[in-house]
């Protein structure tokens, strides 16, 4: 049952992604799971609320299956490898059987769906002396076709296949597929549904797998680098994929487990998120600060001080504790900063000291410095985020998701500086 609570979640998100197109690259073994019919009610609430969807969909499982049912042995099954004319056959079969099943499904939510011959392929060839026969690469998308669609309100459903101009079929990983059309519709998020939670591998050397919520391109690069035999092979490609697709222009890609009921709109209208998030560096414009910084963060926050609206700092007390600091730039001039102060002991982090000059105030600034923050604190495996407000509590409630608390919820330190400190501000706390 939806609560009020996860309405207003959903209502926050909708202006940033109205009128804007995600792909949503489904695994074939996830088209058959019972959660399936729940997905396609998440994709009627998307196109509800005019956001444009194409589906990718995969047919690895399906292959494998027809080819126990027919006593073969395909050469490859998830379209990277090999593939003969009889694995070729298979792969048509199964994926037209899939495409049919999910034209079903969206026919049974009151959707429209179409599938047409959006992707042209051309042979993979000979790699390394050896010949991929009737392996393709993406050569290119039509998105005339694909936006054409999209305007009369029919979700494409692209097949793991391509034919090129002589008319010729290419079987095609579908994970590949999901990034070229993700990059071709300038799509804002692409979403795989798969069989796994996300992406798992550890936190330090020798240690045991953990899922990663969050992740720049930049650190998912290093962890194909470094730890690459330690992530768990399902995952690789999705990992790889992603990288590719974020580096290609797409700023999101989630990877999540697509048998979790509601999973796609706990992933894309919360911050938490339900699998792994591979993001582009949108926080672009924010850097830490650096010590020659110190003065231009006095000189931002002067203001708020004097209103009363932040701690009183001073120059040295800045300087001691730049480390916490990061600042927004705009052509290289701090226009707004924040600090995050951490407490290890129990596992909370402060948002402290957040200011925007008032020339660059309500273009979201703000919001970001939050969002900066709290990925910075929950990738360090902190749990809670608090703030301390006398004037600005509504905005973040509003804006951040924080809900009021009281000092006995504070890390033992800092209730004693606050209880000294006669402000008396409203204590705020953020689940992470």
């Amino acid at each position: 049952m939806l609560r009020l609570t996860d309405l207003r979640e959903i209502l926050r998100y909708v202006p940033h992604f109205r009128d804007k197109i995600f792909v949503i690259a489904v695994d074939g073994a996830i088209v058959e799971h019972d959660n399936f019919r729940n997905l396609l009610l998440d994709i009627a609430l998307l196109r509800s609320l005019r956001i444009g969807v194409a589906l990718v969909h995969g047919a690895g499982h399906q292959i494998r299956r027809l080819a126990e049912q027919t006593g073969q042995l395909p050469s490859n099954i998830d379209g990277t490898g090999i593939t003969d004319a009889a694995t070729l056959q298979l792969a048509l079969t199964a994926a037209n059987r899939v495409t049919h099943e999910i034209l079903e499904g969206l026919s049974a939510n009151d959707l429209r769906g179409a599938c047409g011959n959006a992707v042209v392929a051309h042979p993979a060839g000979i790699l390394h002396g050896i010949d991929y026969q009737h392996t393709g690469r993406v050569e290119r998308v039509d998105t005339a076709l694909l936006h054409a669609l999209l305007s009369q309100d029919i979700v494409p459903v692209i097949p793991p296949l391509g034919v090129d101009g002589e008319g010729r079929s290419y079987r095609l990983n579908s994970d590949s597929v999901a990034v070229e059309v993700a990059r071709a519709l300038q799509a804002v998020k692409l979403i795989y549904l798969t069989t796994f939670e996300g992406i798992q591998a550890p936190a330090e050397p020798d240690g045991p797998l953990q899922l990663l919520r969050q992740l720049s391109v930049e650190e998912a690069e290093a962890i194909l680098k470094k730890q690459r035999a330690s992530v768990p092979l399902l995952q690789l490609s999705k990992l790889e994929q992603a990288v590719r697709a974020t580096r290609g222009g797409v700023p999101r890609v989630h990877i999540i487990d697509g048998r979790v009921e509601e999973g796609l709109l706990a992933e894309v209208f919360s911050n938490e998120g339900i699998g792994t998030l591979i993001h582009a560096n949108e926080y672009q414009a924010i850097r830490r600060a650096q010590r020659r910084d110190a003065r231009a963060i006095y000189a931002l926050i002067h203001a708020s001080i004097e209103n009363d609206e932040l701690v009183r700092r001073t120059l040295a007390e800045i300087e001691r504790t730049i480390e916490d600091f990061f600042v927004f730039e705009v052509d290289r001039n701090p226009v707004a900063c924040a600090a995050l102060h951490l407490y290890p002991q129990s596992k909370q982090a402060e948002l402290a000291c957040m200011c925007v000059n008032p020339r660059y105030e309500n273009q979201g600034i703000g919001a970001k410095l939050m969002q900066y923050a709290e990925a910075q604190a929950r990738a360090a495996g902190y749990t809670q985020l608090f703030c301390l407000s006398t004037q600005a509590f509504n905005y973040f409630q509003q804006k951040g998701g924080f809900v009021p608390g009281t000092p006995d919820d504070l890390p033992p330190d800092r209730r004693e500086r606050y209880e000294r400190s006669g402000r008396r501000s409203l204590v705020l706390f953020k689940k992470l």
